[in-house]
């Protein structure tokens, strides 16, 4: 079985499966797709992602304000945060961090919200889904000034080893999407070649980010198959190996997920 580690159901282009989302879904179980963890954004489309959660049974959820929807009268309140949190189905916080690729101008605010969402961890104990994009620094910074106990993962990861060493360090997992299959992404690969198997994501993104063959297409959570099936051939390992290895990695980061039967 298979996991998607983060996609975003609430915002998937369904053409493809004649508009309904349950046949994307199924289009995916059908690939060995067993658990999808579906992702906020900002605090509109909370109650979006927890009624997906509550709607299937394979589908848990994460919330939080993503560093690009920060806005100055837009920062999450804490107390909204943890409100949040409390639903049964939220298993996870984010997503969440820093981007100063798009928005340099804002690093002063997306680490105020970021720090909020940090406090939120270490009061509530549940992982945290980190977004970083030209901010490795202050990213790995203020992960080492919260020293949270349980961690959590740098999501659709494009930096280098360096980093990710670091945030392993930190307790944290790394999870690879589509992008490491991008014909100019061979830095990344070195970096998934080396990544603990222990420690290994997989993901969609979905509906950004296709893998080849679909490059430029919507994704969907269906191609996670093809994520996957790319770092087996390219650790060197059998398919069923990296699923399985992937699978209980997420289980074990993120523990309020629930388990298939």
């Amino acid at each position: 079985m298979l996991v998607d580690s983060h996609c975003h159901l609430d915002r998937l282009d369904l053409a493809a499966h004649g508009g309904s989302l349950e046949a994307a879904l199924e289009a995916a179980r059908a690939r060995g797709v067993g658990h999808f963890l579906c992702i906020g954004v900002s605090a509109d489309n909370a109650a979006a992602v927890k009624a997906l959660a509550e709607r299937y049974a394979d589908v848990d959820c994460a919330v939080g304000v993503h560093p690009l929807d920060v806005e100055p009268d837009a920062v999450p309140a804490l107390d909204w945060l943890i409100g949040e949190l409390a639903h049964p189905r939220v298993v996870a916080i984010g997503e969440t961090g820093l981007d100063y690729h798009y928005r340099p101008e804002a690093a002063a605010l997306q680490q105020q919200a970021f720090r909020l969402h940090l406090e939120a961890a270490r009061l509530t104990g549940k992982p945290l889904v980190v977004h970083t994009r030209a901010a490795r620094a202050d990213t790995l910074r203020l992960l080492r000034e919260a020293a949270l106990s349980q961690g959590g993962v740098l999501h659709c990861f494009i930096e280098d080893w360096e980093m990710a060493r670091a945030a392993l360090d930190l307790g944290f997992y790394i999870s690879l999407s589509g992008i490491v299959t991008f014909r100019n992404a061979e830095a990344l690969r070195e970096v998934a070649r080396q990544v603990p198997a222990d420690r290994l994501l997989v993901e969609t993104d979905a509906p950004y980010l296709a893998p080849a063959p679909h490059r430029g297409k919507p994704n969907l959570p269906q191609y996670v198959r093809e994520v996957a099936e790319f770092l087996a051939e390219l650790r060197g390992v059998p398919f069923e190996t990296l699923a399985e290895q992937t699978t209980a990695n997420f289980h074990r980061l993120f523990p309020l997920a629930r388990v298939a039967r």
